[in-house]
């Protein structure tokens, strides 16, 4: 009986959603000479329904509930214990030519349709939240997004699948 328990308690463990990021200390290259530095409070990863602010350095797995041919619900986990169901997202910073500094997303789509999202951006040099555009990931496959500046934070939204 024990022993059944210990794995339970196990397995519930390795894939329990993560509500909040920890608090930490981001870094980014702001411009050729500057950095930007913030300390990020411990916060939730969506912060409205299907609504995800990445920031800069982060990598999150998504899981997906698909009800009636759409996503009803994401949250973010600490493993891909359901890769068939988990969307992957790793946003970066290329900076080691800090005259072309370049942002990088990176979204694993999991599922056997495009999937489609919106995004908005917060740079150092704005400061306020801009639009931008965003490519579709194509089914099964992995899309990288690029921008030829530094991004702070990514929020990313209104997710769905692409219709045929």
């Amino acid at each position: 009986m024990m022993k059944i328990l210990l794995v339970t308690v196990l397995f519930s463990s390795c894939c329990i959603a993560q509500t909040n990021r920890k608090a930490f200390k981001l870094e980014i290259a702001a411009n050729e000479t500057q950095q930007y530095v913030s300390d990020i409070d411990e916060s939730p990863y969506f912060v409205k329904d299907k609504v995800l602010q990445i920031y800069c350095g982060e990598s999150v797995f998504i899981e997906c509930e698909i009800t009636a041919d759409s996503i009803s619900s994401m949250k973010v986990v600490e493993k891909n214990v359901n890769p068939k169901k988990t969307i992957e997202i790793k946003f970066h910073q290329e900076n080691e030519d800090r005259k072309n500094i370049i942002s990088m997303l990176e979204v694993k789509n999991p599922f056997n349709k495009d999937l489609i999202y919106e995004a908005i951006m917060l740079t150092p040099a704005s400061k306020k939240w801009n639009s931008t555009s965003i490519i579709p990931v194509r089914a099964n496959l992995v899309s990288f997004e690029t921008w030829p500046h530094p991004i702070i934070s990514l929020a990313l939204m209104n997710w769905q699948f692409k219709k045929a």
